[in-house]
């Protein structure tokens, strides 16, 4: 026998069964790793998804104007409510991730369109403190620190560099936040907040057409067909383009629960306006004998707050087995914009 062939080919199988160990061992290394990285992913992304909580707005303020060694003026509420859903925006778990590009935030498609409902309003707030509340009449002088803040604040949501989105964000907080310590200095008459019944009357028709939007998008998740009234009430209006006289109107099922979590974060946003609303323009409202409408808005948006025990957004036909969470929130959103309808009636009235 050839023992010195035999030796080599035991040399050579054991060479060969020692690489397949290895790379055995290399896979199931590679695979336990993946799986920790998925399950602290989930985990980390589980946490990030919560929504934050509300915050009272009138201690808000108070603690802003501590900071700044000043005193509550009109005004300094709703800015500082403004200044506050911005920056928790920013620095909630997981910060803001709109613009990321990683996971777990690249998979949070739920809790950015919560952050784009927000961002909204802040944006519409904003626009008409620029545009309304700050100044005494269309040919005044726009506040320079608020004309700083709203292009910053409009800046794209998804940028992640060059500039990220929350550098721009940032910079309308820090704009916001110098026009706010100008507000409540009782040496500078020249910063104000006009409480008058147009001023608020500007901003609530923004918010009525966001509102509904956000109506008819919901309710469009079980699909309805509706008569075109584009036209309505004008026999000499016309349009740009012929549409057909009937329309479907229906909500993509991929879309259901994004539309869904950009109206919770809209009235998120809003519930905090509101109250601030309700001290800033307390004598005008009163005046008006509106508080109590108001206060109506402000109790139809909470109830588009409540835990939502369902896993996930359940999208049943109206009057089918399974719920349908976009009526719900609709009829909430529905209920509150006719609220804001009527308010506004009431603000026009002598």
């Amino acid at each position: 026998m050839d023992w010195q062939a035999i030796k080599e080919r035991l040399v050579v199988w054991r060479e060969d069964r020692f690489d397949t160990a290895t790379e055995s061992n290399s896979t199931k290394v590679v695979l336990i790793v993946a799986a920790v990285y998925l399950l602290l992913a989930i985990s980390v992304g589980m946490y990030w998804s919560m929504m934050p909580a509300q915050f009272p707005v009138q201690e808000n303020a108070i603690v802003m104007a501590e900071r700044s060694q000043q005193s509550v003026a009109v005004g300094s509420t709703t800015t500082a409510a403004l200044i506050q859903v911005i920056s928790t925006l920013l620095d909630k778990p997981g910060g803001f991730m709109s613009n990321d590009v990683m996971p777990p935030g690249l998979w949070l498609d739920n809790i950015k369109n919560w952050e784009y409902g927000a961002l909204i309003q802040s944006r519409d707030l904003t626009r008409a403190l620029r545009e309304s509340f700050s100044r005494s009449q269309s040919q005044s002088k726009e506040d320079l620190d608020l004309g700083k803040a709203e292009p910053s604040l409009n800046f794209s949501s998804d940028s992640w560099t060059l500039p990220a989105s929350e550098s721009e964000y940032k910079s309308a907080v820090k704009h916001l936040n110098r026009y706010l310590v100008r507000l409540e200095d009782t040496g500078n008459s020249g910063s104000q907040f006009y409480a008058r019944s147009d001023n608020l009357r500007y901003w609530l028709a923004i918010v009525e057409s966001r509102l509904g939007s956000l109506s008819q998008r919901l309710s469009a998740s079980v699909g309805k067909r509706r008569l075109n009234t584009d036209l309505a009430g004008d026999s000499a209006a016309q349009q740009s383009t012929s549409a057909p006289s009937e329309l479907e109107i229906k909500t993509p099922w991929t879309e259901i629960d994004n539309v869904y979590y950009e109206s919770r974060g809209t009235s998120w946003a809003l519930l905090h306006f509101l109250r601030a609303i309700e001290v800033d323009f307390h004598e005008v409202l009163k005046k008006k004998n509106a508080l109590v409408s108001l206060q109506q808005i402000i109790r139809e948006l909470e109830a588009t707050q409540q835990t939502i025990f369902s896993p996930m957004i359940l999208n049943g036909s109206g009057f089918g087995v399974l719920a349908n969470h976009s009526l719900v929130m609709a009829s909430y959103i529905s209920r509150a914009n006719t609220a804001i309808i009527e308010l506004r009636d009431l603000l026009s009235q002598g």
